[in-house]
């Protein structure tokens, strides 16, 4: 089974982000792309799909992201049979604004028939918690192994 890691970013922390889960997911076949380089139809149910999302400006997606869920709502491919992990990435200090750029994301693909599984990770970088060291823990969680079965 092939894992397909997304990551829309600002300031790269989702990159790194992204990077580090690849690591962590390494017995698996791991792809990784800048969702400014991905067309939305070119998603493929076969695989399983992680976004790696910030929360840009007051509760937007990054800058990184806009265009692929720009496409996302132009084109409306049916995403029915894809599914999907969110790790988002955030700060508290925003309140209810904190780490809406994951749920939008999460919304939008859930809006067009994928299915999100796993936990929504929720960084939050006014604690002391490293993102990468969160992402480490979350990969362990991630239900790959029943999603094998599934498909």
């Amino acid at each position: 089974m092939r894992v397909v890691i997304l990551f829309g970013s600002e300031l790269g922390t989702s990159e790194s982000v992204a990077d580090c889960l690849a690591d962590e997911l390494s017995s698996h076949e791991v792809s990784v792309y800048d969702m400014i380089d991905v067309d939305p139809g070119d998603l493929d149910a076969a695989d399983f799909h992680i976004v790696v999302c910030s929360t840009y400006g007051d509760g937007d997606l990054p800058t990184g992201a806009e265009p692929f869920f720009d496409t996302l709502d132009a084109t409306r491919p049916d995403l029915t049979g894809l599914r999907f992990a969110v790790f988002g990435l955030g700060d508290s200090v925003y309140g209810d604004t904190f780490n809406r750029g994951g749920e939008i994301a999460a919304e939008k693909l859930t809006e067009r028939g994928a299915l999100q599984v796993g936990e929504h990770a929720r960084h939050d970088a006014s604690t002391e918690i490293k993102p990468k060291d969160m992402a480490r823990q979350w990969a362990a969680t991630l239900p790959l192994h029943s999603y094998v079965a599934a498909v």
